[in-house]
Parts: structure tokens; sequence; C-alpha cells
């Protein structure tokens, strides 16, 4: 059943989104997607890859973003949608607003860590000069269980 608050071509990006996060799984990851979209077309994906970068910074988001930048040729990524697994964190909530993406659609949300709407909104927040427009829950019940079996295994 489709959630109304959401186009076809939403859920079609969130799917490339879940099979990135797949992807980073396969590589050891924590498994969470990322896939940036401009006039319908995706512009640059990513995939959680802290322990195979060495790079605490190298969330999905920010590998998204990063790779962006540099096939626009712009740190200024206006008129954007990123699509994420998971609702991102205070760091990647940053280099979002920093970036002027204009919308974010995430999956499922991150109670403890969640900085789109579940601990803080920082795309909304008065003392930034840009807005995001944030909406979560776009296939979370998909992209939570890939999160749970992910830990599930870990400790096992």
């Amino acid at each position: 059943m489709n959630d109304d608050r959401f186009s076809e071509a939403d859920y079609a990006w969130m799917h490339q989104a879940l099979a990135l996060a797949r992807q980073a799984e396969a590589a050891g990851e924590v498994p969470i997607g990322a896939v940036l979209v401009k006039n319908d077309a995706a512009i640059a994906t990513g995939w959680n890859q802290p322990i195979l970068a060495h790079d605490p910074s190298a969330h999905a988001e920010i590998v998204a973003l990063r790779a962006a930048g540099q096939a626009l040729q712009n740190y200024r990524l206006v008129e954007t949608t990123l699509y994420v697994t998971l609702e991102p964190c205070v760091m990647c909530m940053g280099a979002i607003v920093h970036a002027r993406v204009a919308r974010l659609v995430f999956a499922a949300p991150d109670p403890q860590r969640g900085c789109a709407e579940s601990v803080l909104r920082l795309g909304a927040a008065d003392f930034l000069n840009h807005r995001v427009a944030c909406q979560g829950g776009l296939l979370a019940q998909e992209a939570a269980e890939g999160l749970r079996a992910f830990f599930r295994r870990r400790r096992t």
C-alpha cells in the first residue's frame, strides 16, 4: 500500500537507496544508502563506508553530496532531493543544509540520533539561512527491518 504523501518517483528513488544500503551491508558497513536527484535524474549516490574509507564522515549522505559536488562542479546542490534510508544524523543534516538541498526524503526514523524530525529539526532551524523540506517514513518498515537484521547478525 503506497503512502499518498509520496510520488511514484519517490518510491523508485528510495528503492535505489535501499539497493545501495544492501551494497553497504555486503561490504561490512551499516546498511544505509543515499541517492541525490535533480530534474528527475540521479546526480550521485552513496552508501555508508566509514570503515572502508577510514573516514568517520563517510556516511551515505556525505558520500553522495561529495560526489554530486564533483559531478556538478558546485558545492551548492540547489533544486535537489536527497533520498536516504535512515534519518540523517546531525553531521549529515548540517551538510545537507549547507549544500542547499531543497528536499530530504528518508525511510526509517532514528529516534536516538535523527536530526531531520526525531531529536532535532535541523532542516527547519531558525538560526540557519536555508530550510530543507523533510519527509520521513517512505518505505520505513523495509529500511528499519534491514537495519535490525544487520545488527542482530552482528550481535550473534
